[in-house]
């Protein structure tokens, strides 16, 4: 591990972003540009001292978890994140279909659509980040491990996954979610997806049935209703936008025309900041 390199690489990545560009208010005056170390330490999850330490090249080695947060709050392009492994003595993730890597041009799109609910999922439906706003609509998803971070995992596994949405919709969004992963096994047909299908196979004997009538349709723009403890039903239309090679969707929930739903958006988010205030 080459801790002075790591050092200069991290400080340097950190002049050059601005708390716009992460999603972060812009707080008091600045002595310097970029972000702060605090701040680098609350977009990865780490405390600020081991995030000093790294700075200061007198950390210990990082894990590839921490490596992968840090490559994420840094908006690292994929060369820039292949980089920062070498440097700490890791090998580098697959750019494959399977890395999970969100690069910075939809980390930027998800901070722009601060007002909107978006998230980017990979094709499996496993939820990499999230906004605010679609922590606010359908929860956080940021503490799930496991096969609980794939939304046809806890759906069919998970009778608290659905209470979300109203129960007349239930058999047509388990039925999407079936029907898309069907399209993505045949395109795919590799070690991971077999896997966790089989797995939901074994679990769900709801998701058998659905799996044997062999339904197939690639989700690209879906109608969802959100059923919010506080403001009620919120009608969305969910659009789907794909990366270049299908690894990653970034999922936009928009307020459904002829229906309320922009209205109660903006009290989500009025809520939602009177939630974050301090009492």
């Amino acid at each position: 591990m080459d801790r002075a390199e790591l050092a200069d690489f991290l400080r340097r990545h950190r002049d050059q972003l601005t708390p716009a560009e992460v999603g972060l208010p812009p707080g008091v005056r600045r002595r310097t540009p970029g972000l702060r170390r605090d701040e680098v330490a609350l977009l990865t999850g780490m405390s600020t001292d081991y995030y000093t330490r790294l700075e200061q090249a007198r950390g210990p080695r990082p894990s590839t978890q921490v490596l992968a947060a840090l490559a994420r709050a840094l908006r690292l392009s994929a060369d820039e994140r292949d980089h920062l492994f070498h440097l700490c003595g890791h090998q580098s993730p697959d750019r494959e279909l399977r890395d999970k890597h969100v690069g910075p041009g939809l980390l930027h799109m998800l901070a722009k659509l601060d007002d909107t609910p978006a998230a980017v999922v990979t094709e499996l439906g496993e939820v990499l980040v999230q906004n605010r706003m679609h922590t606010l609509l359908a929860g956080d998803h940021g503490d799930r491990v496991g096969l609980d971070r794939y939304y046809a995992w806890r759906w069919f596994t998970d009778p608290a996954a659905r209470t979300v949405f109203p129960e007349e919709d239930w058999d047509r969004l388990g039925r999407s979610h079936v029907a898309d992963l069907r399209a993505t096994a045949a395109r795919r047909a590799d070690a991971e997806v077999n896997t966790f299908i089989a797995e939901l196979r074994r679990a769900s004997a709801e998701f058998e049935q659905l799996w044997n009538e062999h339904e197939v349709a690639v989700r690209v723009t879906d109608v969802k209703r959100f059923v919010h403890p506080e403001i009620g039903l919120i009608d969305t239309v969910c659009e789907v936008l794909v990366t270049r090679n299908a690894a990653q969707r970034l999922l936009v929930y928009l307020p459904r025309p002829g229906t309320d739903a922009a209205e109660k958006m903006a009290l989500l988010r009025v809520i939602g900041t009177q939630r974050l205030s301090p009492a």
